[in-house]
Order: C-alpha cells, then sequence, then structure tokens
C-alpha cells in the first residue's frame, strides 16, 4: 500500500474542461492505486476560486458521484496563486504528498509516476519542468524565457521552465506554511523551502478546451508581482542609475559651463529639452517602482487572510 496522494487544482470557469480532466485524473488515480503506488485513501480535488459559471456544481455533481473527487469552495475569487495555496494549506494533513496542476490539461499527467517514484527515493519537492516551448506562439515564448532570465539576473531563485506543476511532500508544505505573505509567487517561494528536489521534463500540451485565465495583462502583473515579491534589486538598481546620472549631470555641467564662455548657448537648447525629459521620466519610473514596494509592504502589514474557505467537500 502506498502513500496517500492528494492532486490539488485550481479552478476558474472551467465548465468546458472539468469533467475531461475528472475523468482522466480518476483513470490515472485508478492505474496508480491498482499497482499500489498510491493508497486507496488518495484524492482529487478542485478548488473552485469563485467561479461565475457552473464549475462549482460540477464539482459537488462529481464528488456525489465518485468520493475519489474532494471539492474546495472559496467565499470569492482570490487568484490562482491564493486558490493554490488554499488548496495546499487545506489538504496537507491530510495526505502525505500533494500534486499541484492546472485545470486545462496543459500538464501531462502521465508525469505523475515519475514524480512519485522521485518522491520515493527520498525527495520532497518534484518540480514538473517543460522539455520544450513548441506549442507557444513566439511572443509567448520570448516573454517566459526573458522572464526567467530576468528573474536569475535579480537574483530570485527560480526553477527555469517551471510552473505551478510540482509534487510536495507534507514535510515541504508544513515549511511552506510558515511563509506568511500576502503577496504570493508561489514559483519563487516553495524553491526557499530548502528541502531535497529535483525535477522531472514533460511536454506541454495545448488548452484541451476553453480560453487561457492569463491574457498579456495579467501575465505583466503575474511577472512583477513576482519580481518584486522577491528581490529587491530594482530598488538597488534606482540607487545605482542615480549615481550613474549623477555623473552625467556633472559632465553635462562642465559642457554648459565651457559652452557658456567658450560656445553658442543656444546650440544646446535641444540637449537640455532631451535630458529634461529623460530625468523627469527616470524620476517618475522610480517613483513607481519604489510605490510598488511600498503597496505591498501598506497589504503585508494588514495581515488580511489570504483566502476563506465556505465549504470542503471530503470523506476521510
Amino acid at each position: 500500500m502506498g502513500d496517500t496522494l492528494y492532486v490539488v487544482v485550481p479552478c476558474y470557469n472551467e465548465q468546458e474542461v472539468l469533467r475531461e480532466t475528472a475523468k482522466r485524473l480518476r483513470e490515472k488515480f485508478r492505474t496508480l492505486i491498482a499497482a499500489e503506488k498510491i493508497s486507496a485513501r488518495s484524492r482529487i480535488v478542485f478548488v473552485n476560486d469563485g467561479s461565475k459559471d457552473a464549475t462549482w456544481d460540477i464539482i459537488r455533481e462529481l464528488h456525489g458521484h465518485d468520493k475519489i473527487f474532494s471539492g474546495i469552495n472559496l467565499s470569492r475569487n482570490r487568484g490562482h496563486q491564493n486558490a493554490l495555496l488554499a488548496g495546499l494549506m487545506t489538504v496537507k494533513d491530510c495526505a502525505d504528498m500533494v500534486i499541484s496542476m492546472d485545470a486545462d490539461l496543459q500538464d501531462d499527467i502521465d508525469a505523475v509516476d515519475e514524480m512519485i517514484a522521485r518522491y520515493a527515493d527520498g525527495f520532497d519537492i518534484v518540480y514538473g519542468v517543460r522539455s520544450k516551448r513548441a506549442t507557444d506562439t513566439f511572443f509567448k515564448r520570448f516573454t517566459a524565457e526573458t522572464f526567467y532570465k530576468l528573474m536569475k539576473f535579480l537574483g530570485a531563485d527560480t526553477v527555469y521552465n517551471h510552473a505551478d506543476y510540482r509534487l510536495m511532500s507534507r514535510r515541504a508544505l508544513e515549511g511552506l506554511a510558515q511563509f506568511g505573505e500576502v503577496n504570493l509567487f508561489l514559483r519563487g517561494l516553495v524553491p526557499l523551502i530548502g528541502y531535497p528536489s529535483t525535477s522531472v521534463l514533460y511536454e506541454r500540451a495545448e488548452r484541451f478546451a476553453g480560453v487561457s485565465k492569463y491574457p498579456l495583462k495579467k501575465m505583466l502583473f503575474f511577472a512583477l508581482q513576482g519580481i518584486t515579491s522577491l528581490s529587491v534589486e530594482p530598488i538597488r538598481l534606482i540607487t545605482t542609475v542615480g549615481v550613474a546620472m549623477s555623473t552625467v549631470s556633472f559632465a553635462v555641467i562642465l559642457w554648459t559651463l565651457y559652452e557658456y564662455f567658450f560656445g553658442d548657448t543656444v546650440r544646446g537648447w535641444a540637449s537640455m529639452l532631451a535630458s529634461l525629459w529623460f530625468i523627469g521620466g527616470l524620476i517618475l519610473l522610480s517613483i513607481g517602482i519604489v510605490g510598488e514596494y511600498v503597496g505591498k509592504i501598506y497589504l503585508e502589514t494588514k495581515k488580511r487572510p489570504r483566502f476563506i474557505v465556505s465549504e470542503f467537500l471530503n470523506v476521510p
């Protein structure tokens, strides 16, 4: 008899794909249980993140027909990261290991077997890492890879080409529970836990049905959230740029004095105007970066709950 596995699947308006996701996961669980790789007490947990469609009704229906399905209903929409954390924290005392994955069937379910095998080898965290990005558009591939490289440059510890498809042991989840910040970026928090970890390669498929819940605007916000949640390098860059601009300004002052005594001052009008616009924009950008960090501090000091579970359907 293997250890108990819970799979946590955040859902937001996923009525088009949810039944197919449930079908494939149930088949995988039955195979794993029959091979005694996981316990019969294992569960598939769908987390409803304030969906406006029939997602929660489908989850209740699945639970009613087969107790292998569990459901967590959040009181309101809290965003993907909070919904995922809600699922992990709700089931951490029920399972020996928990796998998180998206509901759109882009994550390869067959990679679960290798994740469990790596867990059996003694790893507390097993990351699902994309082997390639052939299904992505050039724009999405370029921006995603640039983001990971930028995070590394800024000193944030993230796993390259890893999203939120991962296995975590109960010990790792208890470690994650000690991180109390409101501004969540789990891809950066999980590596900070520090327990033994490894990676499993898989090919990410096209979305089975429905539309992406991460349009460009949300992707940019998510990237900004990740950078400012894990690194203070943008603040330090402001200092570096400030020193550089002071040096340039000093040189411009010397040039201006030279032009005043030996040249024609009218010729410097264009360069002066350009400098004013550049410095003004730089100041506004710097204020914006500082404001982003101040806003995060403001939210952290309030200590508001990151999620509220209104209903948990589960058969222990």
